[in-house]
């Protein structure tokens, strides 16, 4: 049986090589050609197929089962009218073993009828073939042994069977299958196996599945159907596959080719990687637009770039919600196909760093629109890039309110400069003109004008002196008001 590569992936390899036969069991009957019967159509047909000059033989005894019937079986397993009628005469003179020991022959199969659910035999040369019929096989067991043990031991298995415990079991080879689908609405339609629809095969019941895809209920078309041997069983290894009646109907004649294309199993892990990818483009694109931003705030004011930054925050927000989106899909993902967690904990990691870089060039971009409103301001370079990393966690309410305090910082600074360069300007004349008549009584008696204090104040050092005002400001500001992200 040819093993598709979608197959080997879904780990059925060897369940496919070892599982291409089936054993069908029945109940072992007693059959006595002279007797009379219900159906004496039937037992005539029985009779007629038992070779007349062997019938009544002393050292045989005479068994009938049903083999198998047309249609859709318990174990979902579908033998289709055609495929059937073509196997119907492969069982004939096959081997009759004990428990399928090939090496303890008890008898043979003596032939093979196709027969309607009444017992009718089935012209051969009708050119229409019912959708449902059974295939009756007739076998001899030998009863005649020279070796005393084993004739005792056929007398006993032929009084078990006279109370029906026996079975007999009959072995079924098919070198290939296709799938049998029934929808919804009853429908029934064959979709042939192939690289494309093998992945159907680990849906099967035969193969651990459930027998169902989507909305579908799909069965093992077997082909190329041939009995290979009979044996005699105390009882099926699987309860299940005794088959004697309840198959459904269904003939691949009346049912119409399927194409895969309403089947096709979603590629999920595709879709994936083609988030995966356009986001990789999205990314790239922001990072060439906060390049772009960083070329043009360094030689422009940052007023003349709001639309800009508030249209990139936009993308990046987008940016984080379709990851966000991707993330939630790949966990759903990862539900349908169990076979590839490792493969999505991958995408989710990428995902997961293109996130971190997206924030990483969102809090450049506000340090760098910061600083330039710090520089506008009134700091020198350093002074604002060294504010603006302190302040850069700080929501925007917060640091305008920074920016306000600087500004007001830096204007009474220059306030107390011109003040007190007016106020020693005047020191300097008054003490040209009374030099001669101040005595000391009277410089002490002078007071240190306030505004001249000041002055002295403001010429600390710059960037320690802002730095120092701003962070006092900012955390009587923290202390009293949460923090928003």
């Amino acid at each position: 049986m040819k093993i598709y590569p979608q197959e080997i992936s879904d780990g059925l390899e060897k369940a496919l090589a070892s599982n291409n036969t089936i054993a069908y069991c029945s109940l072992a009957e007693k059959h006595v050609p002279a007797e009379k019967s219900k159906n004496e159509d039937l037992e005539k047909i029985i009779a007629a197929n038992l070779n007349e000059a062997n019938k009544d033989q002393l050292d045989l005894f005479y068994l009938k089962s049903i083999l198998v019937s047309t249609g859709w079986n318990k174990n979902d397993d579908v033998f289709d009218p055609r495929e059937l009628w073509e196997a119907r005469n492969t069982p004939e003179d096959k081997p009759f073993n004990f428990m399928h020991d090939e090496k303890d022959i008890i008898g043979h199969i003596t032939g093979n009828i196709a027969v309607d659910n009444d017992g009718n035999e089935i012209d051969e040369e009708s050119e229409s073939l019912p959708d449902e019929f059974n295939i009756l096989t007739t076998s001899v067991i030998y009863t005649a042994w020279s070796d005393a043990e084993q004739r005792e031991r056929m007398q006993n298995i032929v009084e078990e069977i006279e109370e029906g415990k026996w079975f007999v079991s009959m072995e079924c080879l098919f070198p290939d299958f296709d799938y049998a689908v029934i929808d919804e609405s009853g429908k029934a339609s064959v979709v042939k196996r192939s690289e494309d629809s093998a992945f159907l095969t680990k849906h099967l019941r035969s193969y651990g599945g459930t027998g169902k895809y989507q909305n579908y209920q799909i069965g093992r078309l077997l082909r190329n159907l041939s009995f290979s041997g009979k044996g005699l069983v105390s009882k099926p290894a699987n309860p299940r596959s005794v088959i004697l009646e309840g198959n459904k109907n269904f003939s691949e004649s009346k049912a119409c080719a399927l194409e895969i294309q309403p089947l096709k199993e979603i590629d999920m892990s595709e879709d994936l990687n083609q988030q995966i990818i356009d986001l990789q483009k999205e990314l790239a694109e922001a990072k060439a637009a906060n390049e772009t931003l960083k070329s043009e705030l360094a030689t422009s004011k940052v007023a003349d770039f709001e639309e800009t930054i508030k249209d990139l925050e936009a993308s990046l927000a987008s940016k984080d919600a379709e990851i966000a989106e991707a993330k939630e899909l790949s966990v759903k993902e990862a539900e349908a196909k169990e076979h590839s967690d490792e493969e999505m904990k991958k995408m989710k990691e990428k995902m997961e760093a293109m996130k971190e870089e997206l924030a990483m060039y969102k809090k450049k971009e506000a340090m760098m629109t910061r600083k330039a409103a710090l520089e506008e301001a009134g700091l020198e370079a350093e002074a604002a890039a060294s504010t603006a990393e302190d302040f850069v966690d700080a929501d925007q309410e917060t640091f305008d309110r920074v920016l306000a305090a600087v500004k007001k910082s830096v204007g009474s600074r220059a306030k107390e400069e011109a003040v007190a360069e007016e106020v020693t300007s005047e020191e300097e004349v008054s003490e040209e003109v009374d030099t001669a008549e101040a005595s000391a009584e009277d410089l002490d008696t002078v007071e240190e004008p306030t505004e001249l204090l000041i002055a002295e104040a403001g010429v600390e050092d710059e960037e320690g002196s802002l730095r120092a005002v701003a962070s006092e400001w900012l955390g009587s500001v923290l202390r009293s008001t949460p923090k928003t992200n």
